[in-house]
Order: C-alpha cells, then structure tokens, then sequence
C-alpha cells in the first residue's frame, strides 16, 4: 500500500493537535490541502478517510466520526480503540480523577433519557464506593481496599476535574447547567457502551445517552432527537414508536417548516410588486399625470396666440 501523503498527514496532524473537530472545520481543511469540496467530490473524501484508517490500525487508532448527543452536531476524531480505560485518558489525569470520570460517566448513562447529572450529583460522587464495585476481593476490610487518594479526593478537586474534563471535551455541560458526555466520550466509548449494555436508539443503533422516550411506559424505545426530526419529517412517516405502535407526539419546529416552505417553487408569470421592489405601474403613472404639469402642444400654442 503506498504511503500517506502530506495531506493524509495534514488531515491527521489537525485532529491530534486540535481534538475532535467540528464537520464544517474538518472538511474545510480537507478542501485546502486537496483543493477538491467534500460536497462534490464525497467518493474522494471517503477514499481519504479510508486510506487515513488502514495505516492508523496497525497502531490500533482510527479516524472516527460522532454525532454530538445534545445538539445533532457531527464531530471527526483519532481514538484509540485499545479497550484499557486508562488508556482512554493518557497519562495527564491521575488515577483518582480517571475513577471519578468513570463514576460519572456511569451515573450520566444510568440518568435515563436526559443524558445528564448536575454538578452536585457529580460533586457528591463517592470513589469508595467506585473501588468496592471494581474490587472482586471481598476478604479485605473497606478501610485497606480504598487508597488514601481516593478517600482524600476533596470537593474542590473534583470541581476543578470537572472544568478540566470538560476543557478536554470528555464532559460538557448543558444549556441548563448540568455536566453530561463531551464529543470525545461520544468518540471513544463506543465499545464501552456496547460491553456496559447502554441502551442503543432504535434508529440508528449508537448508544442512547440523550433521547426521547416512547411515550408508552412499559415500551424500552429510545430515539435521539436528530433521529426522530429526520424520519417523522418526512412527509408520509407514521408518527408512531417502531416498538409498539404507540402514537408518539412530534412537532416539527417552526424554522424547518419555513425552509420547506422556502423550497417549493412559486408559479411563473406572476410576482407582486412588493417582490420586485416596484410600486405598482398603474398607481404610480396615475399619480405621476395627476402631479405632472399640463403638456403643452403646438395647437395650444397657436390658440394662446391667437387670443
């Protein structure tokens, strides 16, 4: 297989330096380096990635994208696909703090449909209680299983983990306040998921952390917002659960029905003036004979004279 280019390197080199980037960023140096649109020429942009993925696994890394749970936005990523769950974090963060964001990520996935704790839920996190549930010794007493670290693991610390984690993108906190799952745990916990058994949205099959509910109780139907806005937007999809057939209730935002209002062709031949920028031609030629001097003609020149 030939060698990565300088631009296969560009594109890799971007996402190490900068961390997971947004779609629009991503594509745009992808445009430069290969002076090619994404848009126009997808087929290339996917060899590219394709090309990127096969030298990357020989250092189990890869190139990955990610929808942001919270806001349908796509990110692009390296992960690493080791399993280890300090490998997941590097070396920057102690072994208390990688604990502590393990407890967290747990308790957000256990929330429910909305994906997120708040910060005191997160604060009040005991790492004993973290360490006894990994611990498969049961002999010893708690005092000897917990490390000191972990039981001097004060509340400013934890506050201070939490805006590190969320500067790094593996937390992030909500329009209303509370922490919930960064890009970067959207891109590298995907087999933590699967092997934890979080439940997956009926559509597109990635682990529901933030989604809307089936509206029938004894039904366990998840659907990501995104998801849900682009099957019940479509014209003749049944607004129903795909589990149990319940009717569940969707309204489309008043923005996306204006773009489809936009897109519908208006008629030929007939526009208002207003959409022209012109006033109407008969109005403005009555107003302008109405204010207009009387036009003067030879013969009423020659019948002035005359008198």
């Amino acid at each position: 297989m030939p060698a990565l280019s300088w631009r296969h390197h560009t594109l890799i080199q971007a996402l190490l330096s900068r961390g997971p980037l947004p779609e629009a960023d991503f594509k745009s140096i992808f445009h430069v380096v290969t002076e090619k649109s994404p848009a126009a020429h997808q087929q290339l942009f996917n060899e590219f990635l394709r090309k990127i993925n096969a030298e990357l696994a020989y250092v189990q890394f890869e190139l990955r994208a990610c929808k942001n749970q919270y806001d349908g936005s796509v990110y692009y990523g390296v992960v690493n696909n080791v399993s280890d769950d300090q490998s997941k974090l590097g070396t920057k963060y102690s072994v208390p703090q990688i604990a502590f964001y393990k407890a967290m990520i747990e308790a957000i996935v256990q929330d429910g449909a909305e994906g997120s704790i708040s910060k005191i839920q997160a604060i009040n996190i005991r790492l004993e209680n973290q360490v006894l549930n990994d611990s498969s010794s049961q002999s010893q007493t708690e005092s000897t299983q917990v490390p000191a670290a972990f039981r001097n693991f004060s509340m400013s610390q934890k506050e201070k983990t939490i805006e590190e984690l969320v500067r790094d993108s593996w937390l992030c906190l909500t329009s209303d306040g509370k922490v919930g799952l960064g890009v970067r745990s959207f891109l590298d916990l995907r087999s933590w998921f699967r092997s934890n058994e979080v439940p997956s949205c009926q559509f597109c099959n990635e682990a529901a952390v933030k989604v809307e509910s089936c509206p029938n109780s004894n039904c366990n139907v998840r659907i990501h917002k995104y998801c849900l806005t682009m099957k019940f937007s479509q014209r003749k999809a049944e607004k129903v659960c795909p589990g149990c057939r319940t009717d569940w209730p969707f309204i489309l935002a008043k923005v996306e029905k204006v773009e489809e209002e936009d897109q519908v062709p208006r008629k030929k031949g007939r526009r208002t003036y207003q959409e022209v920028g012109t006033d109407n031609p008969r109005t403005t030629a009555s107003q302008n004979t109405a204010n207009s001097p009387p036009r003067l003609t030879r013969r009423s020149s020659r019948l002035q004279s005359a008198s």
